[in-house]
């Protein structure tokens, strides 16, 4: 071949790739889009009733925020992880065709989350003495036990809700999902506020609210995935292939589970820390609300992560590497503009974030100080949400665990006590090491990613997904 052919073979070869890399941004974005509406409005229910809970009382606001946060760390964070394992198991089954498998992975999902669900609710309803064990107020801790107790259903529902989306959002049915979920979260508003207000139920009527809501998202799911033709092929009925999965599950599910609690408790860890440094309550507001904003935010790239994590494994599935290596590339470029776009404005706002939660003088200046580091925890959670995304389509949850657990436990913890306590530099040593932690794990994650070898993941995937059907 001469050079003037090399060359122009070249030329084409990238015309294609960015032909290829458009084409995957374009449905990469239209599943995208509506995947972070869905996952801001599940996360809304629970800030609905926390808001709604809050204006109650000074007592009913503490139970039910640190209510919030023990049901969070131990209950809802790990069946959302575990439930992640679907998005392997189902995405990658979808894409090789093989969509009775589909079914059966849900059911087996549901069942085994349900499962999952019942020594955590036996620990929500003791939670007034673990909490009391740690030393915190007797008053606040039987609040709080009360309030966790009513919300055992939902923990339940959240549990096969979660399972329905993964299996939704495998196929790419999205709009079912995106209207359920705006649905209920407008029937949660007002059904919240009868309930704790109008029945004068307190507390316990937000949680009631959570429970009512989560339930009917999953009769709403249900029902779609019953009757409607979209889902003829992967709706199965319950056989012994249910059980027979659960192991397979499991081994994707544990991992997928272990690698969110990791990220999440440490963030928690700080918040207890910082309730250590002189003036706690000053401290741990703020701390709190820069957690609750960061929260909020990463429901963002996390829904652009779960529709790109869908399209990898389905592509993994079908035998495309070069397919699912675009929708990798077309994830980086969305998660990048979106991280530029969401820390540019947070650090224009950063000196008025602080009256959306309080009007005090103080607490307002010292979360315009953590605002900077903010902005770029929004960054570093924007691509590591795209890289577990990536781990979560591929398979390799098991490599998040270690990454997560490096990060976070070996040098972001650490780096927080060294910087907050023997430095001195309080709140903002304590946000520095978190923010040191994202960045290593970030960059760990971008370190598997990039030696990812794509064909040889979808010569794994397809191996796994026919070796029972053989």
């Amino acid at each position: 071949m001469s050079s003037e052919e090399a060359l122009l073979g070249n030329k084409e070869a990238i015309k294609t790739g960015k032909s290829g890399l458009k084409e995957e941004v374009k449905k990469l974005s239209s599943l995208a889009a509506p995947m972070v509406v869905v996952s801001v409005s599940q996360y809304l229910v629970q800030v609905v009733s926390l808001t709604m809970a809050g204006h109650i009382g000074e007592l009913s606001l503490s139970g039910v925020a640190i209510a919030s946060s023990f049901t969070d760390v131990i209950g809802f964070s790990l069946v959302l992880g575990m439930a992640g394992a679907l998005e392997t198991l189902c995405g990658q089954a979808y894409g090789a065709n093989q969509y009775r498998k589909l079914g059966i992975y849900t059911y087996c999902a549901s069942i085994s989350l349900i499962v999952v669900c019942i020594p955590i609710s036996i620990l929500w309803i003791i939670m007034d003495k673990l909490l009391i064990l740690i030393g915190q107020d007797p008053l606040v801790s039987h609040e709080a036990r009360k309030y966790s107790i009513l919300l055992i259903p939902a923990l339940f529902a959240y549990a096969i809700q979660q399972s329905l989306v993964c299996y939704f959002q495998s196929q790419g049915l999205i709009l079912p999902v995106l209207i359920s979920s705006c649905a209920i979260l407008c029937f949660h508003i007002p059904v919240s506020w009868a309930l704790v207000y109008k029945l004068e139920l307190g507390s316990g009527g937000a949680a009631i609210s959570i429970g009512l809501s989560y339930w009917l998202n999953v009769i709403l799911l249900v029902l779609y995935m019953k009757y409607s033709s979209d889902c003829e092929k992967t709706r199965v009925t319950f056989s012994s292939d249910v059980l027979l999965s659960t192991r397979e599950f499991i081994s994707y599910a544990v991992p997928s589970g272990v690698m969110v609690c990791l990220e999440w408790w440490s963030f928690e860890i700080l918040t207890l820390l910082s309730g250590l440094l002189p003036n706690p309550k000053l401290q741990t507001s703020v701390i709190s609300t820069c957690l609750t904003t960061i929260t909020l935010h990463y429901f963002i790239p996390y829904g652009i992560g779960t529709a790109a994590s869908s399209r990898i494994s389905n592509e993994l599935g079908g035998g495309n590497s070069e397919a699912a290596r675009m929708a990798f590339y077309a994830l980086l470029m969305l998660v990048s503009i979106e991280a530029v776009a969401m820390s540019t404005i947070l650090f224009c706002c950063r000196s008025v974030l602080g009256y959306a939660y309080s009007s005090e003088k103080e607490f307002v200046d010292y979360v315009e100080k953590l605002t900077p580091l903010l902005s770029l925890s929004f960054i570093m959670d924007s691509f590591q949400a795209a890289f577990s995304a990536v781990a979560r389509g591929c398979g390799w949850q098991h490599l998040g665990v270690y990454a997560n657990l490096g990060a976070f436990y070996l040098v972001g913890i650490p780096v927080a006590a060294v910087l907050g306590f023997l430095i001195n530099l309080k709140g903002v040593g304590l946000w520095i090491g978190i923010l040191t932690g994202s960045a290593v794990q970030a960059m760990l994650l971008a370190l598997v990613t990039s030696s990812t070898n794509w064909q040889k993941e979808a010569v794994k995937a397809r191996e796994r997904i026919f070796k029972e059907t053989d």
